[in-house]
């Protein structure tokens, strides 16, 4: 397995480690439920370095990337981030990712941690416009500082004044090391991620000037568990589960990313058609008021028939409910709807509602 950069602390810290993306990572240090709290009350700390960082560069690294991704890149300046998704010929998802511009034929591409060899393979594979395409996943570290304060903290470490627009980007220093510092966030709540290059020893005095900053919030290290609860409270999307090869953006609630007028893309008419004919089933989002817990691949039924699958499910830490996503076929996915959950040979009554399910 490959370690982060910040796999000492993690384990000195008594985090609970996994394998994930083909990385050692902390699943949770002291509870889901606290870790989550911190996030959504004040301030914690995600090492998501697992996560891939691709450099596109040459005199039409935009008509590469307006090839490959759904969104319109054309819009972008530097400074600016995009959400946006790859597609196949058939319309299915590649993955979805974040495009930063970086300079005018300059654009970095972060994919999900399971999907970088994939992605970058996929990029090389369509790579018509004699671009350069380099894969330094390897090379970076990421931490993402989430939450209400979070601004408050890392304001104490960059000389600018932290003024970020939400989805743009800046570059600064922190601990006297350079970096990237975006404002996106999978969490619902204002946050910030710092891209850097760095051995392992400056990467841990980064970590350790950011929770000295944030000794007065009760700044908390955040794992994985945490990260996916928060997602799916905002009902974020998360790659494997609730899209993938076989969804298509438009029947995934992408349509917002997904800019039919734009030049010719890959999976453009295929996904046209179903945005024309309408889809034949949505991700919608589900929340029950019983004692359960809905889970990934449970069916969703009504009146003893299925009509779809739960894709992401846990019990919200801040609603104390079941919550999930999941695929649900027409006409039973308008909001209100009722449906039931099936987990193993019992039913529970829930209903679609609209997102987020956290409201901000």
């Amino acid at each position: 397995m490959k370690k982060t950069k910040f796999n000492s602390i993690h384990k000195k810290l008594g985090a609970k480690m996994v394998e994930f993306a083909g990385y050692e990572m902390p699943i949770q240090y002291s509870s889901i439920i606290a870790e989550h709290k911190a996030v959504r009350n004040s301030v914690g700390v995600f090492d998501v370095s697992h996560m891939g960082e691709i450099f596109i560069t040459g005199e039409k690294a935009l008509d590469f990337v307006q090839h490959i991704t759904i969104n319109d890149a054309s819009n972008l300046f530097p400074g600016r981030v995009q959400y946006s998704a790859m597609c196949y010929p058939d319309g299915g998802i590649v993955d979805d990712l974040l495009v930063y511009k970086l300079a005018e034929n300059e654009f970095l591409l972060v994919v999900n941690a399971s999907n970088i060899e994939k992605d970058f393979n996929w990029m090389k594979e369509n790579n018509k416009f004699d671009v350069s395409i380099k894969n330094r996943s390897d090379d970076y570290s990421l931490l993402a500082v989430q939450g209400p304060n979070s601004k408050d903290v890392l304001q104490k470490l960059i000389s600018d004044k932290l003024e970020l627009e939400y989805y743009h980007f800046t570059k600064g220093k922190i601990a006297g090391v350079d970096m990237i510092v975006s404002r996106t966030g999978y969490t619902g709540e204002l946050g910030y991620e710092l891209y850097f290059t760095s051995d392992e020893s400056t990467a841990e005095k980064v970590w350790d000037e950011i929770f000295k900053a944030g000794k007065e919030f009760d700044i908390q290290p955040v794992g994985l568990a945490a990260r996916d609860s928060l997602r799916l409270e905002m009902g974020y999307c998360l790659y494997g589960n609730d899209i993938d090869q076989t969804t298509n953006p438009i029947e995934a609630g992408l349509g917002w990313v997904t800019k039919i007028d734009k030049a010719d893309f890959i999976g453009k008419n295929p996904i046209l058609k179903v945005k024309q004919d309408g889809p034949i089933r949505k991700l919608v989002a589900m929340i029950s008021d019983e004692k359960t817990f809905p889970r990934h691949g449970y069916d969703i039924n009504v009146e003893g028939k299925k009509v779809g699958v739960i894709t992401s499910g846990t019990v919200s830490p801040v609603l104390e409910k079941p919550i999930a996503l999941g695929y649900v076929d027409k006409p039973f996915n308008s909001p209100g709807s009722e449906v039931l959950f099936k987990i193993r040979d019992k039913e529970f009554p829930a209903r679609i509602t609209k997102l987020p399910f956290v409201k901000k």
